[in-house]
């Protein structure tokens, strides 16, 4: 009969194994929640190729960190509010979300639309605050949702910020998967929109994220001149056009400069 100390390493190894597995496809979940917003147990099982009960078992435990919920009317899996806490302990986020919350509100009370703060977190802008205005039609909470670069105001001000290395490294590695009719997947089509966005110092999205949403995003800057987040100001699409509500970007690019100086941004260094 073997001992306890001759089954150890083998015992070891195989969890071990096991474990670095389980957190491989941990992660992987994540990331098809990250990119699609919300999935089913059937579609992450196939695109994975696992079985369903794995999948089960891996949303389970994610669940219970909070790091997924399931969406309770149509029993599909998204991203749940423990990504945003691992995002924000980088204390420059957390002063971040500090300094631009007295901004946001005021800026969602004289628009009366929704006000976002977002962040880059991996290959996603990641929405660290939110202010509603009294116009708002819902109440969705933005707050810790990953949302792709590339289909979004915000995501197309961190993108254009990148230096082009890195820019590339993070479209290979996402794509440009179509969120609605309307998303730009043309990578020469984006290049060239996103030279746009970094000449005119402001972001535009019409329904390339979600049907009937429209939004507009300028970026925040750290005390190095570097972009460190994006402000953006979303509404219905059928009664809200950034570019002809009066007084819209300019105040956007007002507050996020107001913003960037509470980080420490001197425009004239």
């Amino acid at each position: 009969m073997a001992s306890n100390n001759d089954r150890e390493p083998d015992a070891d190894a195989e969890a071990g194994h096991g474990g670095v597995q389980s957190v491989d496809r941990a992660l992987a979940v994540l990331e098809i929640l990250a990119r699609d917003g919300h999935a089913g147990v059937s579609d992450i099982a196939e695109e994975m190729g696992i079985h369903k009960s794995t999948v089960s078992r891996l949303l389970g435990s994610l669940v219970s960190r909070e790091m997924v919920h399931q969406n309770s009317e149509r029993g599909k899996y998204q991203l749940g509010f423990g990504i945003l806490r691992l995002a924000s302990s980088i204390p420059g986020r957390l002063s971040l979300v500090r300094e631009a919350r007295p901004v946001l509100e005021a800026l969602a009370e004289e628009f009366k639309e929704t006000v976002n703060l977002a962040v880059l977190r991996s290959n996603y802008a990641v929405n660290v605050d939110q202010a509603m205005g009294p116009s708002t039609l819902a109440t969705y909470d933005w707050v810790g949702n990953l949302t792709p670069l590339h289909a979004t105001s915000s995501g197309k001000v961190l993108l254009a910020a990148l230096p082009a290395e890195e820019r590339e490294r993070i479209l290979k590695e996402t794509g440009l998967p179509p969120r609605t009719p309307r998303t730009i997947t043309n990578r020469k089509e984006l290049e060239t929109q996103l030279l746009d966005v970094a000449r005119d110092g402001y972001g535009v999205v019409r329904e390339e994220f979600e049907i009937g949403l429209t939004a507009v995003a300028v970026p925040v800057y750290n005390h190095l001149g570097a972009v460190i987040g994006a402000i953006s100001i979303s509404g219905p699409a059928f009664r809200f056009d950034p570019e002809t509500v009066p007084g819209l970007i300019e105040g956007l690019q007002q507050a996020g400069l107001q913003v960037s100086a509470r980080m420490g941004y001197n425009p004239r260094r």
